[in-house]
């Protein structure tokens, strides 16, 4: 697939942080020590893609502002372009060795996503989009999965964990959805979610409490794939509510329908 000089320069601070993420991750895999060490071990790594990332992004666009998960809000001269940035999306794969692991970069003009990568290192899988080119995974082009039911799809989500709250909330969601589908599905990092909706290999995916950087590259890729993108809500306000349902245009509709159903 031909590829712009822009979508080049995402790939490249992907593909370079993703190098820098796939030697700590051989080994963090071998660190036998405490809670404390190998969380401290992964932050170090996931700073240190980061690192990589401004820097590359920043030479080839001097000027674009940032919107990064470690560093938060970078200002830029250009206030027309803002690069959103996960550098390690799956951070507690990543501390347990579990190769489910990306780099999110996506590029956001004037209020809108033009340009997404997904980079998953440990399996080598590159996932790309720009607006009005597409979604391919690797060389590949995707599209989303022509299942038309719930009951023959697999549904993605996130689940709330220590330290994150709402899990009444989603217990009740889990139950209208679990009863509805073929299988659930959580991967623990929303970005490769995102992407795996994108190729095809879930068939729908929804999870509230995101930041813009676990989504944004991924809306791209699902909406260039053939796929709808929407708040839980049925709106456009995935950053600003921080929720997100995704999937083709009729397990969107319905998977949005039976999020808001009752407990009976």
């Amino acid at each position: 697939m031909a590829r712009s000089a822009l979508l080049n320069v995402m790939v490249q601070a992907a593909m370079k942080a993703g190098r820098s993420l796939s030697r700590d991750f051989g080994e963090v895999q071998n660190l036998q020590v405490s809670l404390k060490g190998p969380g401290d071990y992964v932050s170090q790594a996931d700073r240190k893609a980061e690192e990589i990332i401004h820097a590359e992004l920043s030479r080839a666009r001097p000027g674009y502002a940032f919107l990064m998960e470690e560093r938060g809000v970078v200002e830029g001269e250009d206030d027309q372009h803002r690069w959103i940035v996960d550098p390690l999306d799956g951070t507690t794969n990543f501390l347990h060795g579990i190769p489910i692991f990306s780099i999110s970069i996506a590029l956001e003009r004037q209020g809108q996503i033009v340009a997404g990568v997904i980079y998953n290192p440990a399996m080598d899988e590159l996932y790309t989009a720009e607006r009005g080119g597409g979604a391919f995974l690797n060389d590949r082009r995707l599209r989303v999965s022509g299942r038309t039911k719930l009951s023959d799809s697999v549904i993605g989500c996130g689940i709330p964990h220590l330290g994150r709250g709402h899990h009444g909330n989603f217990l009740v969601e889990l139950r209208n959805v679990m009863g509805e589908v073929a299988g659930i599905r959580r991967l623990g990092s929303a970005a490769l979610d995102l992407a795996y909706v994108a190729a095809g290999r879930m068939d729908g995916f929804w999870e509230p409490a995101l930041a813009p950087w676990d989504m944004a590259a991924g809306i791209l890729l699902i909406r260039e794939a053939g796929g709808f993108c929407s708040d839980m809500e049925g709106g456009q306000e995935m950053f600003d509510k921080g929720s997100i349902a995704a999937g083709n245009e009729a397990i969107h509709k319905t998977l949005l329908k039976t999020l808001k159903k009752p407990i009976r």
